[in-house]
């Protein structure tokens, strides 16, 4: 592949090093935006996996005298469960512990010692039975009855803005390939093009001997196509590094603020195909390009 008969001297032109490095840093590019979009497809399944279909009923504390409070605290988390467990749709309801809650909110609050003096309502978490369908007003009105201060926090309110959020950036960097690769191409046909200038003299000599358009442009072509893969290696050997920095920064990041940026083996399979890729649209576009451009010659 990497060695090929030419009768063009295209060894020598200022392509062999603009090219290259030019396609190194739109893989480089592509494979930074390429790999957010998978994290971020990624990140959405997981959210709308591990939250679809799922409620949370927040039992606000009652105040007043510490044991007394507790006392009627607990019986109000009990009444709310019993509640919900009566509700056709329900799967589960399961309140959490004063330890759990803690769990949860020390990402945000730094440490559990503060949650000593605070008024932390208590948490039930609540799933819904795949196919059903749950009237949440007047689910909340019964529990308002046994509980006051009650309220309900339905997930897919807030998830389904998360999600679109989500699939906007994911269709941002998707298009920022796609802008990529189109520089690419442009770029490849700027060098054919001050190719076909430079080695003029030559071609007229092959067509002159009997060469036709398809031949040239197979020389072309396979050059483009050598210093295509072999640019979008050196993009794809920088972005790794990068990729692999970044995954062992959001894996040392506490709490659940930051996604978890690891990528599988089919997604880096999908970012090592970036290189050939590369180089088959330099190719193409340089064929392409020489056979148009030949074509309007005298």
């Amino acid at each position: 592949m990497f060695r090929h008969r030419s009768d063009l001297p295209l060894g020598h032109d200022t392509t062999s090093h603009f090219l290259p490095g030019m396609v190194g840093a739109m893989v480089f590019l592509a494979a930074i935006a390429l790999a957010g979009a998978m994290v971020l497809q990624m990140v959405m399944d997981r959210w709308q996996r591990d939250v679809s279909g799922t409620l949370t009923v927040q039992v606000m504390p009652v105040t007043g005298e510490p044991a007394r409070a507790a006392t009627e605290t607990g019986r109000r988390v009990d009444a709310a469960v019993e509640v919900l467990l009566a509700t056709p749709g329900v799967g589960a309801a399961r309140p959490l512990d004063q330890q759990q809650i803690a769990e949860l909110l020390e990402p945000w609050l730094g440490s559990r010692e503060v949650l000593v003096d605070l008024p932390v309502p208590r948490l039930i978490d609540v799933t819904i039975r795949p196919g059903f369908s749950v009237d949440l007003v007047a689910l909340g009105s019964r529990l308002t009855a046994v509980a006051p201060g009650t309220s309900l926090d339905d997930h897919q309110v807030w998830l389904s803005k998360l999600v679109r959020l989500g699939h906007g950036l994911e269709l941002l960097a998707l298009a920022v390939v796609g802008l990529v690769a189109a520089a690419m191409a442009a770029t490849v046909v700027y060098a054919t093009r001050t190719g076909l200038a430079v080695h003029r003299p030559v071609i007229e000599v092959l067509h002159l001997i009997g060469a036709q358009d398809d031949y040239i442009a197979r020389q072309f072509a396979h050059r483009s196509l050598v210093l295509g893969l072999r640019g979008g290696l050196v993009g794809l050997a920088l972005a790794g590094p990068v990729l692999g920095g970044i995954g062992w920064l959001t894996a040392r990041m506490e709490g659940a603020l930051v996604p978890d940026f690891s990528l599988g083996p089919l997604h880096w399979a999908a970012l090592a195909a970036l290189p050939v890729a590369a180089g088959y649209l330099a190719m193409l576009t340089a064929r392409i390009t020489v056979h148009r451009t030949l074509a309007r010659m005298p």
